[in-house]
């Protein structure tokens, strides 16, 4: 038989394809995997999520961004490789598009939640006294900071009556470093006629413990605080689990 070299080949038709004009309906979700997520919805609704492991919250993240396909396996695997669910959802987007199943949806999904954490715990302390919300500014911190892999520089400003009127990242860094810059800080601070200042970045490594550089670069922001006659109230070092006080620990 002649061998065809026309550089086109006769492939067969399939059976049920895409036809010029006609939309071909998605697959339906199979019984089991509806039947799963349908039980895992109500113990949600039911029972809260104490009762919940991460792998099963996660799932429910992902239901919405794989709709047709058993997720657990993925969620199982983003715990870990990342250790647990706080960590998943503040993964940077390149880390998470390196783990096997992860595509921009569930990205999106992950990205959503953490918006909506730290919405939610930035409400919580927007526009009120800090002194009578510290419990919850050290929460909100916690949430926009403590899983970050690298240093953040934050710094809330605050008004005469200590009410939280902007809360800003001045400076991103490396896992060990982030510039500060204090002129910008006391400019900022001006512009916003702020009475008072809160400094706040997180450790990486997990240890609050301020460096020397930390103890300076305050000492520094101190300084020039006080000969525009703002308050510094605190520099606060976040964690992984906990936190560290400048003003607590006789630092300032």
């Amino acid at each position: 038989m002649a061998q065809d070299t026309s550089g086109f080949s006769d492939a067969a038709l399939p059976l049920f394809g895409a036809v010029a004009g006609v939309t071909v309906p998605p697959a339906p979700v199979p019984s089991y995997l509806r039947d799963h997520r349908k039980r895992l919805r109500a113990r949600f609704l039911d029972g809260g999520a104490d009762a919940m492991p991460d792998y099963e919250l996660l799932e429910l993240l992902l239901f919405r961004a794989i709709p047709r396909q058993d997720v657990k396996p993925l969620a199982r695997s983003l715990i870990d490789t990342f250790g647990d669910l706080n960590r998943v959802i503040a993964a940077p987007a390149a880390r998470l598009r390196a783990v096997g199943g992860v595509g921009d949806a569930v990205i999106a999904e992950l990205k959503l939640a953490q918006a909506c954490a730290q919405r939610m715990a930035r409400a919580r302390v927007m526009n009120r006294p800090v002194i009578s919300s510290w419990a919850a500014l050290l929460d909100y911190c916690h949430t926009a900071m403590s899983h970050r892999e690298t240093e953040q520089f934050r710094v809330l400003f605050l008004d005469r009556k200590n009410v939280l009127v902007a809360d800003e990242a001045q400076g991103q860094g490396t896992v060990d470093h982030v510039p500060v810059y204090p002129r910008e800080i006391l400019r900022r601070a001006l512009e916003l006629n702020a009475s008072a200042l809160i400094l706040v970045h997180n450790h990486p490594s997990g240890d609050p413990t301020p460096s020397q550089a930390d103890i300076d670069m305050t000492q520094t922001i101190l300084a020039a605080c006080a000969a525009l006659s703002i308050t510094l109230h605190d520099h606060i070092v976040i964690g992984q689990s906990c936190e560290l006080s400048f003003r607590s620990s006789g630092l300032l």
